[in-house]
């Protein structure tokens, strides 16, 4: 069995695409390869077959790796509900809720769950690439962590650093990571990964000779710059990068960004339409302006509701509704669309709220989290249930009345035919042009899993990675001074 985790200089430095590719990669040898993530912190999530709900990055990486979506491969799911608090996922059920402090004293518990899921699936996968989270370097956690050097320390795998180039400082970071670790750590930190190179590689090439011989370690290859890629989301970071250019002649689609926005690959499928301009907005005038609205799902929807009031974009709703123009709610947005918002369970905090009116129909807030597959590409996750309590048309998971149509189902548009049906009817109310139909949403995904696979197959040392994952560290690494304290938890 092979193993290898891939850690970051710092969040969003590459980790999630690394990973994704080197599945696509392996799964292309015949290497029977899961993807895993200890902890991972985003409100993009995914219900797998079993009805367990696990990151949206750990389930694109297991759809790269040709394997079956599973709660082992994200044992710790931690959505957050505020700046101070995350609700908790614990393999692929609801566990509770943490905060900053109180995780601290609850990490051993989800360490011992994490560690076992990663047990578990090394025993039936040849290969588990594993992603860390955040920077393996955070020493002021080291002693509890259990994502990053925590979790190489506990499996033996060897770690590659990947930092992003194109934020600048990637030399000095990359050796700040090495160098703060303890010498235990150290021992298992093997190489680099340059990500999001754009230029000349031969000029970039005396700082990565300069990087080897002041760490004793080798960059495995340089990633470029890819315009052409983009996954399903890991987490807000990635919102302002969907949009496209605003033309005339397409379908211009404004979704509302609220504060706790979750599950927004929603949208990724509408993105891929050429007659469509996807772009993320909390201006209540480019909300007036759009083609379409659509309100996506919430973390939080009383709060958001609250927002989208003090915002005057519930305004610019109502006024679009009262002039004929499409809406969409999906799940937390549909729950915004209808009436009665009752919270008994005190999920969100308890009490109750008017929802905008604009859809019959009432929401209930109850303790048990729905995690559901209805259809092939939908799924449900949710705590809030929508009732119909009045005269609407039928729509997927929700109902439709006029101009607004409401889902529960997240997932809904990766389906073609139906996706293709529902922007016909909004570009006829528009006078845009309609998606003629040709595009495949999946047949897109897989060509981008396949565009990364082949820039990992020609970047990177792919010899030097298979040998790594086969043999583990080089046991001549050097120590990199200053080096931490001994601060590993035994």
């Amino acid at each position: 069995m092979g193993s290898l985790l891939v850690a970051g200089t710092t969040s969003d430095a590459g980790k999630t695409t690394v990973v994704t590719g080197l599945c696509r990669w392996l799964a292309r040898q015949g290497v029977r390869v899961a993807p895993y993530k200890a902890q991972n912190m985003s409100n993009n999530s995914m219900v797998c077959a079993d009805g367990s709900e696990i990151g949206r990055a750990q389930w694109i990486q297991a759809v790269a790796a040709g394997a079956e979506p599973e709660a082992a491969m994200n044992p710790v799911l931690l959505k957050p509900g505020s700046d101070r608090k995350s609700h908790v996922v614990l393999m692929g059920e609801p566990w509770g809720e943490l905060t900053a402090r109180g995780f601290l004293t609850e990490r051993a518990e989800l360490a011992k769950a994490a560690f076992a899921a990663y047990d578990d699936l090394a025993s039936r996968y040849d290969v588990v690439i594993s992603e860390g989270a955040g920077s393996p370097t955070e020493i002021n956690l080291r002693q509890s962590d259990y994502v990053n050097m925590g979790l190489a320390q506990h499996t033996g795998a060897p770690v590659v650093v990947v930092g992003d180039i194109d934020r600048g400082g990637v030399f000095a970071s990359m050796f700040g990571t090495v160098a703060l670790l303890d010498a235990a750590d150290q021992r298992l930190i093997s190489g680099f990964v340059v990500n999001k190179f754009r230029g000349d590689v031969s000029l970039l090439q005396p700082g990565i000779d300069m990087l080897g011989s002041v760490t004793g370690r080798p960059t495995y290859g340089v990633l470029p710059w890819l315009p052409d890629l983009w996954l399903d989301s890991e987490d807000a970071l990635d919102v302002p990068a969907r949009r496209t250019a605003g033309e005339s002649e397409v379908l211009t689609i404004a979704v509302v960004r609220f504060p706790r926005i979750s599950n927004f690959t929603d949208l990724d499928a509408l993105a891929v339409e050429p007659t469509t301009s996807v772009f993320f907005t909390a201006s209540p005038a480019e909300v007036r302006d759009a083609d379409l609205v659509v309100l996506p799902g919430s973390r939080a929807t009383a709060a958001d509701l609250s927002w989208l009031r003090s915002t005057g974009l519930a305004d610019a709703v109502t006024a679009r509704v009262a002039a004929g123009r499409p809406v969409l709610g999906i799940c937390g947005g549909y729950q915004l669309l209808g009436g009665a918002i009752s919270d008994p369970a005190g999920v969100e905090g308890g009490g109750s709220s008017r929802g905008l009116g604009l859809l019959p129909v009432a929401t209930t807030f109850f303790a048990e989290k729905v995690l559901a597959r209805p259809a092939p590409t939908a799924y449900e996750i949710h705590h809030g249930v929508v009732t119909v309590t009045g005269s609407a048309a039928e729509f997927p998971g929700g109902c439709r009345d006029g101009v607004v149509w409401g889902t529960i189902w997240h997932g809904l548009f990766d389906d073609d035919a139906g996706r293709h049906a529902f922007l016909r009817e909004v570009a006829a109310l528009t006078g845009k042009p309609a998606p003629d139909g040709s595009v495949s949403f999946a047949a897109q995904r897989e060509a981008r899993l396949d565009l990364l696979a082949d820039a990992i197959d020609e970047h990177l040392d792919t010899a030097a990675l298979l040998a790594l994952i086969e043999g583990g560290a080089p046991s001549d690494l050097p120590f990199v001074p200053p080096g931490a304290p001994k601060l590993s938890a035994g």
